[in-house]
């Protein structure tokens, strides 16, 4: 089913991001995981595309079985880095014999060894232009990412939400942000939305912080803040990783009630190919899916 017609239907979706695992033979790992999820019976798997197109291949193979064999919905990403609009038919189409309804359209990151993302010649420089692209060869629902504190790369916040409203206005039918760890810039990010006529679903993208340099890495190179508070927590507790982990978790379960609190379309959690942390999450929270 498409995403779009779920967020039409429900008020609230539940949903998992997974990635491609780096090293040969991982990949069974993370369909255990992926069958582990599912047991919690999320609306929809998102399954992530690497830089440069790096996992490119996993990625429609994790996709198609995550829709043909363990009979879940899907959102497979979709970048424009190192890709021509050739390139881009061609992995379109491919999901589309799959069984793939949905994209999400991003125009991704550089590739290890570069500073700042280079337009291919022949390709795509901006994700509207990516969501226009797939919105007029084929029938996909379309969901784009939204940044509730601006993009790393946006001169301002004002600036990046202009540049959401077009992804929306090419053909967006939905928004999964970012992480974040104070609500506070998601509320203000939905409110900024509304001003600017951003009439799509907006699901929020939560991240358990789960291991010290992991989180650190993250937030470095997405310019996400980490709050004083848990700022102070984690590096205490650097050389403790179960503490790590354990307050991670529990800082997530305090957002995201507050979250639900606060009528959003959707949960999205940003769950690192581990299904234990999500299943605490959810059972402290008593979020059970029939």
């Amino acid at each position: 089913m498409k995403i779009k017609n779920l967020l039409d239907q429900k008020k609230f979706t539940l949903s998992f991001e997974v990635f491609p695992p780096k090293r040969e033979g991982s990949i069974e790992n993370l369909y255990s995981t992926i069958r582990e999820l599912g047991e919690l019976k999320p609306d929809f798997i998102s399954v992530t595309y690497g830089a440069g197109g790096s996992t490119r291949g996993k990625t429609l193979e994790i996709s198609s079985r995550v829709k043909n064999e363990f009979k879940m919905e899907v959102l497979a990403h979709l970048t424009c880095v190192q890709s021509t609009k050739e390139d881009i038919a061609d992995i379109i189409q491919a999901l589309k014999k799959e069984n793939v309804e949905n994209i999400l359209a991003l125009r991704g990151d550089p590739p290890d060894g570069m500073d700042k993302f280079q337009k291919t010649e022949g390709g795509f420089g901006y994700a509207n232009e990516l969501v226009e692209f797939i919105r007029m060869r084929n029938d996909f629902s379309i969901g784009v990412a939204g940044y509730p504190e601006g993009h790393i790369e946006a001169p301002s916040l004002q600036i990046d939400m202009i540049n959401l409203k077009r992804k929306v206005d090419a053909g967006a039918d939905f928004i999964i942000t970012q992480l974040f760890f104070n609500n506070d810039s998601f509320y203000s990010f939905r409110d900024l939305a509304m001003e600017l006529k951003i009439n799509v679903p907006i699901i929020p993208g939560i991240f358990p912080i789960l291991n010290y340099n992991q989180v650190k890495r993250i937030s470095s190179l997405s310019g996400v803040k980490i709050t004083s508070r848990l700022e102070s927590k984690i590096e205490k507790n650097k050389d403790k990783p179960e503490e790590v982990e354990k307050y991670g978790i529990e800082y997530a379960i305090i957002q995201i009630e507050n979250l639900l609190n606060s009528d959003i379309d959707g949960l999205h959690l940003y769950c690192m190919n581990r299904s234990q942390p999500v299943r605490k999450i959810l059972t402290d929270l008593s979020i059970t899916r029939s």
